[in-house]
């Protein structure tokens, strides 16, 4: 910040001729980490369109919050052997809220399709159980 001390008060073209030979000398510092900066913010968080999938849900937008298990289910869309536990979790999770959603919108094939990835990837109780409650549900008849 020394440089801010080199700048005559009478003087605006000295000024600015010392302001732009600085800015000119240190672009190659800036450029880079505000470029990296810019990517890294741009990078998406499954886990935060998990969160927010839930938000929609628990607000009764069942649309938005399909596309925002959708965006999980496609941001893990590679290879699935490469998933960290947490990131599996969170994949399972997404299935699993998708099916709630469809299952409110009636939607009881793509329902049980949900809560069958759910569980394939995240075997848990809640997932059987849903997986069984849906099959029930179009076992009775429902229109899907």
């Amino acid at each position: 910040m020394d440089f801010l001390l080199d700048f005559s008060y009478g003087n605006t073209q000295n000024s600015r001729s010392i302001m732009i030979d600085f800015i000119s000398r240190h672009a190659r510092f800036f450029l880079p980490a505000c470029l990296a900066l810019m990517i890294s913010a741009c990078q998406e968080d499954p886990s935060r369109h998990l969160d927010l999938g839930n938000w929609y849900l628990h607000k009764g937008l069942l649309d938005e919050a399909i596309m925002e298990f959708r965006e999980v289910s496609r941001l893990y869309s590679g290879d699935q052997s490469q998933l960290s536990r947490d990131e599996f979790h969170v994949l399972g999770k997404a299935h699993f809220k998708l099916a709630i959603a469809y299952t409110k919108k009636n939607w009881w094939d793509y329902a049980l399709n949900e809560a069958k990835q759910s569980f394939d990837i995240s075997p848990t109780k809640d997932s059987h159980d849903l997986v069984g409650l849906i099959e029930a549900k179009i076992a009775q008849g429902i229109d899907s």
